[in-house]
C-alpha cells in the first residue's frame, strides 16, 4: 500500500484526489488549514483506508516544519508527495495590483510547495525512492491579461518541476506535473473575493473540467510501470484552446 501526502487536501483538485485515492487503498496523509474538513475527510475516507489529517498553513515556514515533525512513524515512508495546494487573489493589470495579494500567491504557490518538498525529500532520497506530482496550471505556460503574479508563480512551479527532475534523478524519485486550464472549483471564488456570481460567471457558456477529471490523471500517472514518468502534462477543457480563448455558447 502505498503512502500518499496531499496539500491543499480539503477542497477541490486535492479533496477528490483525495477520495479516488481512498477507493483504490492508498495509505493517505492529508493536509490543509480547514479542520472542520480534514476531521470530516478522516472519518469519511477512514472507513475505506488508512488516513492520518495535518492541519497548517504551508506559505508559513516553521507551521510547516512543525507539523510535518508529527507524522507518525508508521507514516513516514511517504511514496508520493502531491504538491496540490495553491490560490489566486484578484485579477487586475499590474499596475493596479494589490501587494498583499501577490504576497499571499507568491508565499503559497511558490515558498509553501518548496517547504513542504524540503521537509519531505529527505525521507525519500533516503529510500532512493519516491514519486512527486505538482499541480500547476496552463498559466504556467501561458501568461494571460491581468494575470501577471498569478502566471509568475505558476512560472516558477513550473520551473521547480523540471529543477526537481534533474536534481533527484540520482535518487531515482519521479517527478511530473499537471497543468490544468479551467476546472470548476472555489478557485474563481476566492480569486475574486467571495463574489459568487462574479465566480459562477467564469464558467457559464462551456464545459469546464471538473476536480474528478484531475484526479483520476493523477491516479493514472501513480499506476504507470516504475520505468515510466509522465514529466508535465497539460489538459484543457475541450472548448478551452489557451487562458484566454474560451468557446462559449
Amino acid at each position: 500500500m502505498k503512502t500518499v501526502l496531499i496539500t491543499g487536501a480539503t477542497s477541490g483538485i486535492g479533496k477528490a484526489t483525495a477520495e479516488l485515492l481512498a477507493d483504490h487503498g492508498y495509505k493517505l496523509i492529508l493536509c490543509g488549514r480547514r479542520a472542520e474538513i480534514l476531521q470530516e475527510l478522516s472519518k469519511k475516507l477512514g472507513r475505506k483506508t488508512e488516513v492520518f489529517t495535518l492541519c497548517f498553513d504551508i506559505s508559513k515556514r516553521m507551521d510547516v516544519q512543525n507539523a510535518l515533525m508529527t507524522i507518525p512513524e508508521n507514516y513516514k515512508e511517504i511514496d508520493v508527495l502531491i504538491n496540490n495546494a495553491g490560490n489566486a487573489h484578484g485579477l487586475s493589470s499590474i499596475q493596479d495590483g494589490d501587494l498583499d495579494d501577490w504576497e499571499s500567491m507568491i508565499d503559497i504557490n511558490v515558498k509553501g510547495l518548496l517547504y513542504v518538498t524540503k521537509e519531505i525529500l529527505p525521507l525519500m532520497i533516503e529510500r532512493n525512492s519516491g514519486h512527486i506530482i505538482n499541480i500547476g496550471s496552463i498559466a504556467g505556460k501561458e501568461v494571460y491579461p491581468m494575470g501577471n503574479v498569478y502566471c509568475a508563480s505558476k512560472f516558477a512551479v513550473d520551473a521547480i518541476n523540471k529543477a526537481l527532475r534533474l536534481d533527484l534523478n540520482e535518487y531515482q524519485i519521479r517527478v511530473g506535473a499537471v497543468n490544468p486550464g479551467m476546472v470548476e472549483t472555489d478557485f474563481s471564488l476566492v480569486r475574486f473575493k467571495g463574489d459568487e456570481e462574479r465566480a459562477k460567471a467564469t464558467y457559464k457558456g462551456f464545459k469546464p473540467l471538473k476536480p474528478e477529471d484531475i484526479a483520476n490523471i493523477i491516479k493514472f500517472m501513480l499506476e504507470v510501470p516504475e520505468h515510466v514518468n509522465i514529466a508535465d502534462l497539460m489538459v484543457l477543457p475541450s472548448a478551452q484552446a489557451a487562458p484566454s480563448l474560451v468557446r462559449k455558447k
